[in-house]
């Protein structure tokens, strides 16, 4: 697994982002926010978005005086290589529990 996907708030972000297609930096902090149902430190969410950008999963472009975020083609393979792994095991766990009843 890449190490950017290490982190569940990184992956949560790109799943996100995969759903909407681009967002604006606040938008996407305040759905993730929802999604946590707490405050998200505003220094930990750039560098979050930072490390996606110069790790090449990410694209960041302004609008206006606001950042816009989008997955690039690298992001979405991750990101569902990632989905599909985690299927996997979820199926396989299915299967599993349903041998041991």
């Amino acid at each position: 697994m890449a190490k950017w996907l290490h982190s569940g708030r990184r992956r949560d972000l790109c799943a996100l982002l995969y759903d909407a297609g681009e967002l604006r930096a606040q938008s996407l902090k305040s759905r993730l926010e929802s999604h946590y149902d707490e405050r998200i430190d505003p220094a930990s969410f750039y560098g979050t978005l930072t490390a996606l950008v110069e790790s090449g999963f990410l694209d960041r472009r302004t609008e206006g005086i606001a950042d816009v975020y989008a997955l690039t083609d690298a992001g979405e393979r991750a990101l569902l290589d990632h989905y599909e792994w985690l299927g996997d095991r979820v199926d396989e766990g299915d299967r599993n529990s349903k041998v041991n009843k």
